[in-house]
């Protein structure tokens, strides 16, 4: 039973940080980090899960459930960076859980980092290709077939049946030769992506703010009287319900926008790929966090402001920013082009930044014997792990072009909210057991900051559901099959254990 708890010492981890011409190249600097988190953080989240929220649980008081969301992740965010700048090297809450927890509480982690890493950039895939084929629509009037840009069990209202989702394979595809190329290349093209997505963001929040109709934001949360509404799928939302209403609403808002965040903590995946480590990853995590976190209240606040939030359901659905902006602002349709230019732009960085993150966790892994060597392996000329890039371009790709996206809807925050917690508890286990360990950067009121963190996020994974729940237990099921059936005999540190 010990085994399984079997921790990496903290001077094997350092000794594996150093930069050496076998390792991955360190190419990052605090300005690259930054626009790496916010790469990763500005997309789905924003554009769509914001009206979602608004509109089916927390109503203008979305804001807060973003102010909400925000605390958990700034709270886990100062641990994520005392333990980044302890242990620069890839491998993210899977490495800093390895050294804290024990191997069985990583493994758990890693599997469970599948979720929030290769599943979300299935389902950013699949919405990529949707605005993709809107964009075609609106400004070149030319639509992908639906057969061509849906999965096999999806069925049009005129009853054709997609067959395979052909955009999400060829923006997975090109993002994975990118990042073959290596990460360098990758910052620069996810530069680009950012300063064209904040600069459309900040576009809406300032012609928006003059079409602000106060009687939107009152009540500020939704009444328990609301009634219902049926959404634009057919589907009735009754706002009766103790999740949809209220304050529980709002709760049940900030998990669901929590998805808006996810991101940040893939900074830290990129540790051994970054120069000076102990300084950048501290302000990469905490700046790009801040950046966003105001963007997000201010972008909330001006979209509930413009449009009722029953109109995001019954008409708006995934394009609910371009419908407030056709809709409520008269003269602008050419920003809801514009915004449409931004999703694809922020969707395109989400990707990239979800499958940088997927195969550097695996890197660590395959290092430490858990997962075979092939994910660990260096391309001669880019050092990237190439191979573990297409193992995952194949698998992200099974999912993005044959299964629909609300099957791995909310299993990516929950996925990762329970890895923010574990985090959280491994930073107070780190100060008992290594008080003496050098930390370029120190959580502040430890206990206390950890445990409020781990709280907030326990909460946000309640409102989430048991369904979600239910997916969650699957998931680790096949993660435990995978680790006692492999992980156990290759573990270099359960062999480490027996000398």
């Amino acid at each position: 039973m010990s085994k399984l708890f079997a921790k990496k010492q903290l001077s094997v981890l350092l000794s594996e940080a150093s930069d050496s011409e076998k390792g991955l190249k360190r190419t990052l600097g605090a300005g690259s980090l930054i626009a790496l988190g916010i790469g990763a953080i500005i997309g789905a989240g924003l554009f769509v899960r914001t009206a979602a929220a608004a509109g089916q649980h927390a109503g203008p008081a979305v804001t807060v459930s973003f102010i909400i969301a925000a605390i958990g992740c700034a709270l886990a965010g100062l641990c994520y960076a005392e333990f980044a700048s302890m242990i620069p090297i890839a491998g993210s809450a899977y490495t800093y859980s390895y050294a804290t927890l024990g191997e069985f509480i990583a493994w758990i982690i890693g599997w469970d980092l599948v979720l929030e890493y290769a599943l979300g950039a299935a389902t950013v895939a699949i919405g990529w290709s949707q605005y993709l084929n809107k964009l075609l629509t609106n400004v070149f009037h030319i639509s992908i077939p639906y057969e061509w840009c849906h999965s096999p069990f999806e069925t049009s209202d005129a009853g054709v049946t997609g067959i395979m989702n052909v955009p999400s394979l060829f923006i997975l595809l090109a993002l994975t030769l990118l990042l073959i190329r290596g990460t360098h290349s990758s910052a620069i093209v996810n530069n680009i992506i950012v300063i064209t997505k904040v600069a459309i963001v900040l576009l809406f929040i300032f012609l928006g703010w003059q079409f602000i109709n106060p009687a939107h934001h009152t009540p500020f949360t939704i009444p328990a009287d609301a009634g219902s509404v049926k959404m634009h799928n057919g589907q009735i939302v009754n706002y009766a319900n103790f999740w949809n209403h209220g304050w529980p609403g709002v709760l049940r808002g900030a998990g669901v926008v929590f998805f808006a965040f996810i991101g940040f903590d893939a900074v830290s995946t990129a540790a051994q790929e970054t120069k000076n480590p102990k300084r950048n990853m501290p302000i990469g995590i905490l700046v790009s966090l801040g950046i966003c976190t105001l963007l997000y209240i201010l972008f909330s606040f001006v979209l509930t402001g413009i449009a009722p939030f029953q109109d995001f359901l019954k008409a708006g659905g995934e394009a609910s920013v371009a419908y407030a902006i056709d809709t409520y602002m008269p003269g602008y349709t050419w920003l809801s082009t514009f915004i449409t230019v931004a999703i694809l732009a922020g969707f395109s960085s989400v990707i990239l930044v979800m499958l940088l993150g997927q195969t550097r966790v695996f890197y660590s892994m395959s290092n430490d014997g858990l997962v075979p060597a092939i994910f660990s392996k260096l391309h001669p000329k880019y050092r990237t792990p190439y191979l573990s890039q297409w193992m995952f371009f194949v698998f992200v790709s099974l999912f993005a072009a044959f299964i629909p996206d609300n099957v791995v809807g909310d299993m990516t925050s929950i996925g990762t909210l329970f890895a923010f917690v574990l985090v959280c508890i491994g930073v107070i286990v780190m100060r008992k057991n290594n008080p003496e360990a050098p930390r370029a950067f120190k959580t502040p009121l430890v206990p206390f900051i950890p445990i409020l963190g781990a709280v907030i996020c326990l909460l946000m994974i309640i409102s989430l559901g048991l369904e979600n729940w239910a997916r969650l237990f699957v998931w680790l099921g096949l993660g435990f099959i995978v680790y006692f059936g492999y992980s156990v005999k290759h573990s270099k540190a359960r062999k480490l254990s027996d000398n």
